[in-house]
């Protein structure tokens, strides 16, 4: 986590009406040298403010077309660390992306430490060397990841992917990347940092993950087991080693949660009257979520697909969505105006306390800041880390759909084959 400084008494004691006073105020000031971008976890006073909501690269991508067309020179991120590091490497040199509070980070993205990532590349490809092994391990990151990661990953020629796109760079992958597969030869992914998309993914294209996956976990290996607590012959006969991190918001989801739903349904089916024609929830969870939920769920997808999917819901219809409660809240709000019923899967407060801390005080504080002809907050990735960085991106942005295509699922409906990017 970085150190992020006290703000003076006059942002924290000021009311939440008088600091929204404000930074409107400064966004007029600033004009068109500024874009507010809005992460779709963050509260509902943040995203008053936000020029454009989105997920994390939507809204990089987003910030490096709104600055060309409108000549920005401060992109204000709302959202976590790793976020602002990818609007930093998509747009201009010249371009000051700024991060509220510097303590915002993501618990995933530190999961995956660049030292333990090339050493775990290395002690993974000596073993299998040893055993005869001529494959090649290709690696995957999902765009939580620290920029570190992501130039590690495009140095050794592998790939970024979102929740949308993972089954298709996975596919890549498998294909030989870089370069196309030989007849005979074996592959194997290295997807870091998070295993349960990682683990869905792999189970959506088709293979077994009992015993085509295995787990590397870096605390493991630091304490001295060589695989992260796989042994060599599993990493032998895997066709992917998922790293061992996890989304500290979306592992609250348990399969108890969508059994909970179940017997609701069951009870509301056969209440007092009668009504044997209650709707089914559908259960819409986060490919993030472990994949014995993701197994119990109706339909699972990324952020944006979860936004499409209820907003196109019959009226009448009811779902519990797995994912960060702040969107789920303001779903169910908007859903709501339709008679679309929407809760979320677990009644814990399944919110993320990173994205939490970025808030009107903070806001505020850097427009103030930038009035004034100062930017604080900056977020610069290192040069060193840059270009591979790129690389990685570039390589699924060629294969990615263009900006606002329509989302979709890792898994269709129980009756419905799975749909894929």
């Amino acid at each position: 986590m970085l150190w992020q400084p006290s703000l003076p008494d006059d942002y924290v004691k000021a009311t939440p009406e008088r600091l929204a006073e404000r930074i409107s105020a400064r966004r007029k000031e600033l004009g068109k040298d500024l874009v507010i971008l809005g992460h779709h976890y963050q509260t509902d006073e943040i995203i008053r403010h936000a020029d454009f909501t989105g997920d994390s690269l939507k809204l990089s991508q987003l910030a490096a077309s709104k600055v060309k067309e409108a000549g920005a020179k401060y992109v204000v991120f709302c959202g976590v660390h790793f976020m602002a590091e990818t609007a930093d490497l998509l747009t201009p040199e010249h371009v000051s992306v700024i991060l509220p509070d510097m303590s915002a980070g993501c618990s995933m993205a530190d999961m995956a430490d660049y030292d333990d990532a090339v050493s775990a590349w290395e002690t993974l490809r000596a073993g299998l060397k040893a055993r005869g092994w001529k494959g090649r391990i290709i690696p995957i990151t999902y765009i939580n990841s620290t920029a570190a990661i992501k130039a590690f990953v495009g140095r050794e020629g592998g790939i970024v992917c979102t929740s949308s796109n993972a089954q298709k760079m996975f596919e890549w992958a498998m294909a030989g990347g870089t370069i196309p597969r030989k007849s005979g030869e074996d592959i194997k992914v290295l997807f870091l940092p998070d295993q349960h998309l990682g683990r869905n993914t792999a189970a959506a294209h088709g293979l077994d993950v009992r015993t085509q996956t295995c787990v590397y976990d870096p605390r493991l290996a630091a304490k001295g087991e060589e695989y992260g607590g796989s042994t060599l012959d599993q990493v032998v006969e895997a066709k992917v080693i998922l790293w061992a991190g996890h989304c500290s918001v979306h592992k609250l989801f348990r399969p108890e949660h969508c059994d909970q739903v179940r017997a609701e349904d069951e009870r509301r089916a056969s209440d007092g009257a009668g009504n044997q024609h209650a709707p089914r929830t559908t259960i819409l969870v986060h490919p993030e979520c472990c994949k014995e939920v993701v197994d119990k769920s109706d339909l699972a997808g990324s952020t944006e697909y979860i936004i499409k999917t209820i907003r196109e819901a019959e009226p009448g219809s009811r779902w519990a969505v797995g994912t960060e409660t702040h969107l789920v809240n303001r779903l169910a709000r908007e859903a709501g105006e339709r008679d679309v019923h929407v809760r979320i899967l677990s009644d814990c407060q399944c919110l993320c306390t990173t994205m939490f801390r970025i808030d009107q005080p903070h806001l505020c504080w850097v427009l103030d800041n930038l009035a004034a002809g100062k930017v604080v907050n900056r977020i610069v990735v290192h040069p060193h880390a840059r270009k591979h960085a790129l690389e990685s991106i570039d390589r699924m942005l060629a294969m990615s759909a263009p900006m606002g295509a329509a989302a979709k699922g890792v898994k269709a409906r129980a009756a419905e084959p799975v749909t894929v990017d």
